[in-house]
């Protein structure tokens, strides 16, 4: 589809580029959200080599390495849950969408989606700019090499996955820019930048308004089943948390095996996507409550000696 679209961009009318535009963005978003999300947490195939084929496919999808995808989400964000700030002023997660945030709140929206859109893309340019070294994993990329497997083989493997992973996008982004460098320029790179824009909002309400300091309630889920269906059960988010390494199909079972959990404390359950969830405008904000212990001392309130 993406090459058919950079082929007879020249060709087609407004409308139809438009449309192609929308379509890319749509495309992009649902395979990083969902496609290489599953497929980060629970490879799809038994044999590494067809995993590594899928890994190089869908990192010319996603305009980014799946492994390297794999690594600060599952190694990273599953293990610090979106945290708050800490002691030295900033999160451990850091997707955390307290990151940036101020007294113990979260950063706003637009701040996080687009200034995360934009981080993403200088990712990018500094992976293309990495050609002069085979698009390997530099000295600098201190995080990827921190969350690299501390097995020598298997951070090998990790490693050339990652460089592998770049040389499919870099080699990508040069066959679009031979089909077409207009569809390239005014088509791909806004639609990419804008799947990156959409994919930060669904994170961020995924757990804006959860109370991150308890590991039953620090995301937010939703169970309407169309859109379940549609995204292989993406909706249960919590539960996803609670049990990152389960298959998909196994999410309503994990929610059961957890009811008790679940039910005991307040939690947010949003009644729309997290895609569109500015529109849960009654949603709890269960996060303020922590957000006060995390605020320095002041003349009204005395400390504890």
């Amino acid at each position: 589809m993406t090459l058919t679209l950079a082929i007879t961009w020249n060709t087609n009318s407004l409308p139809a580029r438009v449309a192609g535009g929308a379509l890319l963005t749509a495309m992009m978003t649902y395979n990083i959200i969902v496609i290489s999300h599953l497929f980060t947490h629970v490879p799809w195939f038994v044999s590494n080599r067809l995993n590594v084929v899928m890994s190089l496919v869908n990192s010319v999808n996603i305009g980014q390495s799946v492994q390297a995808y794999q690594l600060t989400h599952v190694r990273n964000h599953h293990r610090f849950n979106n945290d708050r700030q800490g002691p030295d002023g900033t999160t451990r997660d850091t997707s955390s969408t307290y990151r940036k945030g101020k007294n113990g709140q979260h950063q706003p929206l637009m701040a996080y989606a687009l200034g995360g859109a934009v981080d993403s893309v200088v990712g990018r340019a500094n992976d293309v700019a990495s050609t002069r070294r085979l698009w390997s994993v530099g000295r600098g990329e201190v995080q990827l090499l921190s969350l690299a497997s501390r097995r020598e083989r298997r951070r090998t493997r990790e490693l050339r996955q990652i460089q592998a992973d770049r040389a499919a996008h870099c080699l990508s982004l040069v066959l679009f820019a031979t089909l077409s460098w207009q569809w390239t320029v005014m088509c791909y790179l806004p639609a990419y930048f804008a799947a990156l824009t959409l994919v930060n909002v669904q994170n961020y309400y995924r757990h804006y308004g959860a109370n991150p300091e308890d590991r039953a309630a620090d995301s937010v889920s939703h169970y309407n089943r169309v859109y379940n269906l549609l995204t292989f059960n993406d909706g249960y988010h919590q539960e996803h948390h609670l049990n990152p390494g389960s298959h998909w199909s196994q999410m309503p079972a994990v929610s059961s095996r957890h009811r008790n959990r679940l039910e005991g404390q307040p939690r947010v359950v949003s009644p729309v996507p997290a895609i569109v969830g500015f529109l849960y405008r009654s949603r709890p904000l269960l996060h303020e409550a922590g957000a006060a212990s995390t605020l320095p001392p002041t003349r009204d309130t005395p400390t504890a000696i």
